[in-house]
């Protein structure tokens, strides 16, 4: 079965009260729709900083939510001397923090890193006729100039819109852009 590439680069997910205080504002304004119904890239950029280390210009994406989290590579992880592993988005439990910097003030998070585990997308109903269950593990052959096989975590919801989303570094590894399909294997 084809299933289309989203490529993820690093971003951010703040709750209102972050966002206000890096901001000095109540509402994000919207710059695009992504992929996933409801979710959003913002025109509001942030600074991440680890001690003497940062990267600028760090998208923030919306809607808020109920917790802070920074979604980083590895690469970019050696880059701010932090040690992030891979996790499902929500999964912030014993991460590391950093500071946010925004154009009204700075935050310090105390957890939130994550390296955002490999997924596919779903919806409830697609995932029932695949036989397929929030989590499962599915392997994942790439046909590029670089193939392989990876595995990634099925992530079922209501309103998902069919696709696996990797991180810069796994895009870049197998030589893939937005758009790309692969195969998903054993369904």
């Amino acid at each position: 079965m084809k299933v289309s590439i989203g490529i993820s680069a690093h971003h951010v997910h703040l709750t209102k009260e972050t966002f206000k205080l890096l901001f000095g504002q109540n509402e994000m304004e919207k710059r695009n729709d992504l992929n996933q119904i409801g979710e959003f890239a913002t025109n509001h950029l942030v600074t991440i900083q680890n001690g003497d280390k940062k990267i600028e210009n760090v998208r923030v994406l919306g809607p808020a939510r109920s917790y802070n989290q920074v979604e980083i590579s590895k690469t970019e992880c050696i880059k701010l001397k932090i040690e992030a592993t891979p996790r499902c988005s929500g999964d912030i439990k014993n991460t590391p923090g950093i500071t946010l910097i925004g154009p009204k003030g700075s935050v310090e998070i105390p957890k939130g890193v994550i390296i955002a585990e490999r997924h596919l997308h779903l919806t409830k109903e697609m995932a029932n006729k695949l036989n397929i269950k929030d989590k499962d593990k599915l392997k994942v052959k790439i046909d590029s100039l670089k193939p392989g096989i990876i595995e990634v975590k099925a992530k079922v919801s209501d309103n998902a819109y069919f696709e696996i989303h990797l991180d810069t570094d796994d895009a870049n590894a197998f030589l893939l852009k937005n758009g790309d399909e692969v195969n998903i294997l054993d369904i």
